[in-house]
């Protein structure tokens, strides 16, 4: 398992013991509600609602708030009227950039957050467009390999346009364009395959690699960074190792 994909795994244990607490169906809600203004509320048209449904019900959020999340979307419910997206850029320690989404209510309160964090740890927090230039939006998915024919699996996802397929130990990662995210998703739903996780999310166009100690103390900031209500993504130029996601569990 590559060290993204490890990090990745911490990540779901971590938001499935949230979960469990109710602690992660807030952020859960306020991505529906979102999704729900900009593309309506019925998910068979918007593939934004349908990821996020998708990601809620993974961690068994309970219906009733699911549907009430959409409505506050649709605007039949007017809570959700007050709730704004918006990203923050900066850099981590040792000059790894870092691309910040959140999603919140109160802009002030979310920006004195992340900006204690990033200084908190000997980095800092940048002007719009300071590091975004060094990240690309893509379709991903990933799955476990299972009994999946590897050679019909790379002709499937090459064929609805995906620009890579990367087979780790037993894990499938497949990358494309936003554009064809419903093409590769109907070509894996064809297949019987059903991904762990697939969304747009956000690569950088050139990692950084650092030497353990340090990849760590960067990826405590990401943890860190994560863990804030307001925040839903973190995405960085940090080549994660499996030595130092080992080493970080370890400690």
């Amino acid at each position: 398992m590559s060290g993204h994909s490890h990090w990745a795994t911490i990540r779901r244990k971590k938001d499935a013991a949230d979960a469990k607490k109710g602690a992660i169906f807030t952020r859960l809600a306020r991505e529906i509600v979102l999704a729900a203004r900009s593309g309506g509320g019925d998910p068979s048209s918007n593939v934004a609602l349908q990821l996020a449904i998708a990601r809620a019900r993974a961690s068994n959020m309970p219906k009733d708030n699911i549907e009430r999340a959409i409505r506050r979307g649709t605007g039949e419910d007017k809570e959700g009227g007050s709730l704004e997206q918006i990203s923050y850029e900066g850099y981590a320690p040792h000059g790894i950039a870092v691309l910040i989404e959140c999603v919140t209510e109160n802009r002030n309160r979310t920006v004195a957050e992340v900006r204690h964090v990033l200084t908190r740890y000997g980095g800092n927090l940048g002007e719009g467009g300071s590091v975004g230039w060094q990240f690309k939006r893509v379709a991903d998915f990933s799955f476990p390999l299972a009994k999946h024919d590897p050679d019909k699996i790379f002709e499937l996802a090459i064929e609805a346009g995906a620009d890579d397929v990367i087979f780790d130990d037993d894990t499938v990662e497949i990358i494309g364009p936003v554009e064809v995210f419903k093409d590769i998703s109907n070509r894996l739903d064809e297949a019987n395959i059903t991904p762990e996780e697939a969304g747009l999310r956000m690569i950088p166009t050139n990692e950084v690699a650092l030497d353990t100690e340090q990849a760590v103390q960067v990826l405590r900031v990401i943890g860190q960074l994560e863990d804030l209500d307001d925040v839903q993504n973190v995405y960085s130029t940090l080549r994660i190792s499996e030595e130092a996601v080992s080493q970080l569990e370890a400690s």
